[in-house]
């Protein structure tokens, strides 16, 4: 059987190329083994679960219709920035820092990367990190541990870009609102008329049960997803993973952005 996906039909299909679907996760409710998933160009915000896993003769095969054409991603586009007023204390800066502030139970009901920190064995903890992201233009900004570093940034030589650097963000608890605060420093850019995205889920492609085996993911951009550390005493998610299944292929993906690990294969289990 094969199934179509396209995430920019209208209205809601069968699954058929006629009717596609218009989410991935739809198609993985209901692929078995011997099943094809052919999807369509487009941006998918979605964490894909696969319900069911192939068998050695019998593969599911997730495959993008146009080599990285579909895009799996774990960001959210945010619009509604205002400018920040510079805090008391520090110099007026220069108008580029601007504030948002979103509701935790609307943005984030099960899972919220702006309170969750970065943390593992053999995790270096000298700086304040989360594992959620703020992207300008699909690059992705630095993570700061105070307002005075967003409005006065300086830039960082262990940075891989120095220039882009300076373009820093930094997030905080808004308890009496139950929202997440998110300042940043975006030049020269205005937010509200760029591409501004946020880490809101944890996986792209990534099943929640076990032993979902022989499956192939072919042919995706996967991108932006909120992952933690993966040292080898951890469970060790991945954007991408096949959470203690065999067989899997991933192949012509490419995979950039994950907060931690892009891929994660899991580890042996070993005894306590």
């Amino acid at each position: 059987m094969e199934y179509f996906v396209d995430a920019n039909a209208k209205g809601e299909g069968d699954g058929s190329k006629e009717r596609p679907f218009t989410r991935i996760q739809q198609a993985a409710d209901i692929a078995k083994p011997g099943d094809e998933v052919t999807v369509f160009p487009g941006v998918y915000r979605e964490a894909v679960n696969p319900i069911n896993g192939g068998t050695e003769d019998a593969r599911i095969v997730y495959r993008s219709l146009e080599p990285l054409g579909a895009v799996i991603t774990g960001a959210e586009p945010v619009r509604g920035w205002e400018k920040a007023a510079c805090p008391e204390g520090l110099e007026k800066g220069d108008g580029t820092v601007w504030k948002i502030s979103l509701s935790n139970s609307e943005w984030f009901p099960e899972y919220n990367p702006y309170t969750v920190r970065i943390s593992g064995d053999w995790f270096v903890a000298s700086m304040v990190a989360h594992t959620g992201e703020v992207y300008l233009n699909d690059s992705s900004m630095y993570e700061v541990s105070s307002l005075d570093e967003v409005f006065r940034p300086v830039p960082s030589k262990a940075a891989w870009d120095i220039d882009f650097s300076v373009y820093t963000w930094y997030t905080e608890q808004d308890d009496g609102n139950d929202a997440t605060v998110i300042y940043a420093n975006f030049h020269d850019d205005d937010p509200n008329n760029s591409n501004v995205e946020i880490n809101v889920r944890r996986t792209c492609f990534y099943p929640a049960e076990e032993g979902r085996g022989y499956i192939t993911l072919k042919g995706f951009k996967v991108c932006k997803a909120a992952t933690q550390w993966a040292p080898p005493t951890a469970y060790q998610e991945g954007m991408i993973g096949p959470h203690w299944s065999k067989g899997w292929i991933i192949e012509d993906c490419y995979v950039s952005d994950s907060k931690c690990s892009g891929i994660s294969l899991g580890k042996y289990l070993q005894p306590e």
